[in-house]
């Protein structure tokens, strides 16, 4: 998480979430993007999410396809999504599936794709 980001264990995160804040692994960093690093130290897949729009990003369904041992999703805001810093920085850029015209997705429900589409069954 970036550093000024939302406080997930925020009494009304925890409850809007259902308490699976508690299932979700996640991790704070003190620097940032610096601290893409040591996941990809730890043997984490470092994958920035994009607007479907992005000019390097594969498609979400690919990742799935062939998933990483260990990964690690990065993600921003409706508007301005991530700095260019994360998308150097991350391995791969990964645009999250729209249809119909619309072109962009806010995080909550840009996550909520991403982690259905990830998760281990």
């Amino acid at each position: 998480m970036f550093p000024r980001c939302a406080d997930p264990l925020y009494r009304r995160s925890v409850r809007v979430s259902m308490g699976t804040v508690f299932q979700v692994p996640w991790t704070r960093f003190e620097t940032w993007p610096d601290g893409l690093d040591a996941l990809r130290a730890d043997g984490f897949t470092v994958v920035a999410l994009a607007l479907a729009f992005a000019d390097d990003a594969v498609r979400l369904d690919d990742v799935v396809a062939d998933p990483p041992e260990r990964l690690t999703l990065v993600l921003g805001t409706e508007g301005h999504w991530l700095p260019r810093c994360v998308f150097e920085a991350a391995e791969r850029v990964v645009e999250t599936p729209m249809a119909g015209g619309v072109d962009s997705l806010n995080v909550a429900a840009g996550s909520a794709v991403a982690f259905w589409a990830t998760r281990v069954s």
